[in-house]
Parts: C-alpha cells; sequence; structure tokens
C-alpha cells in the first residue's frame, strides 16, 4: 500500500513498482487517516509511507497501526534527509527509512527487505545515525513527546497555532499546551528561537 499526499508521486511509485515481477500495489491513501482505515481493509504486506502528510502525518499512522497489528511492516519513504525523522519512525515501529533520492532499484530492494522482516535503512542514513551515537551527541528535539514533534516542526514553518490545530484535527487550546512544553524543554522563548533549533537540527532548510 502507498501512502502519500501527492497523486502524482504515488502514481510514479505504483509505475515503477509494478515493473518488478514480485510486487503489486493494492491499495493507496492520500493522508495518515486514509492509510490506517485502508491498511485494515487490505492488509498489504508492506505499507510505504511519507511522513510529511496534512492530517494526523505519518508518525501517528504508524503508531495507529502498529497499535492495532504489531506485525505490519512499513517502511517509510520521506524526503527528510536528518537522522532525527528515521530515529523517530522507528522508534514508532517501521522497519525501515529511505530518502525520496533513492534510486528506484533501491527502493524495490527495501520493499523485499522489510517484506521479509528485516529493517532497511539508506547507508547515508545509518551512517549518520551511528555517529550521532558514538558520538553520544544528544539532538535537543529527542526530548520532544511524537505529537509536540509534529506540532514543532510545523510552528518552525511559520504555522500559525490555528493552521496547526487544524492540520493536526486539535484544539488551539491543546496546539497551545503542546507548544508551552516544547519551549520548556527546548529552553526557546519565541518562533524566531524554535526556527534556529529546527535549522541546526537539519529538520528546515535555512
Amino acid at each position: 500500500m502507498l501512502v502519500d499526499d501527492h497523486a502524482v508521486v504515488r502514481m510514479g511509485f505504483k509505475m515503477l513498482l509494478e515493473s518488478a515481477a514480485d510486487i503489486k500495489v493494492i491499495a493507496e491513501a492520500e493522508n495518515g487517516e486514509q492509510g490506517v482505515k485502508m491498511y485494515q481493509e487490505h492488509q498489504p504486506d508492506v505499507v510505504v509511507m511519507d511522513i510529511t502528510m496534512p492530517g494526523i502525518g505519518g508518525l501517528e499512522a504508524i503508531e495507529r497501526i502498529m497499535a492495532k497489528d504489531n506485525n505490519a511492516r512499513i517502511l517509510v519513504l520521506s524526503a527528510h534527509e536528518d537522522s532525527v525523522h528515521p530515529k523517530r519512525v522507528l522508534s514508532a515501529g517501521a522497519m525501515g527509512y529511505l530518502t525520496k533520492r533513492s534510486a528506484a532499484e533501491e527502493l524495490i530492494k527495501a520493499i523485499r527487505t522489510v517484506a521479509g522482516r528485516k529493517r532497511y535503512l539508506e547507508a547515508s542514513i545509518a551512517q549518520q545515525m551511528a555517529i550521532q551515537q558514538l558520538s553520544g551527541e544528544q539532538n535537543p528535539v529527542d526530548v520532544l513527546s511524537d505529537r509536540e514533534f509534529e506540532v514543532f516542526i510545523a510552528l518552525a514553518k511559520g504555522k500559525s497555532t490555528n493552521d496547526i490545530a487544524d492540520t493536526l484535527c486539535l484544539s488551539p487550546r491543546t496546539v497551545g499546551t503542546h507548544l508551552y512544553n516544547i519551549k520548556q524543554k527546548l529552553n526557546a522563548n519565541n518562533s524566531a528561537e524554535i526556527a534556529l533549533i529546527a535549522m541546526r537540527s537539519g529538520l528546515i532548510d535555512p
């Protein structure tokens, strides 16, 4: 099953994947909520999921799918090339992480690996994560919960509290609480400082 909010991207991946004799795309979803619902309906062997989508987003969708089926095999295919997102999705239960810049053959190889219940990490991402682990380097955003992390990214991109509430289907008051906790945890006073932390962590482009 493909989960991505861009129809053209899904169409491209579908054509690419179905060129492999052993892969068939049996379902497509355009957001996290739809992905969770369609997973239950279609029970695919592997889910290929983007994480930056409107609504609940990929991280939350992974957690919801895993809560219903802890044998779900999810491969994240994302535009994010930092080491924070992979760490988050693997903790949430995904079995693999690949960036959208990967070659077609690598995506097919990753799907086969995850289908065989083995983890798959793109080499450059795995290297980044290993270096961080060896150096004992803590990323400041590691202290945020998954929901706080999603709010943090949206804030760093300049979204307003009401925008974030609409996108994540939360009340503005709940977003305000998350914002308060984020500021406390990261020792940030305002949106500009939040954006700076996100840039330093490689989560948004300067």
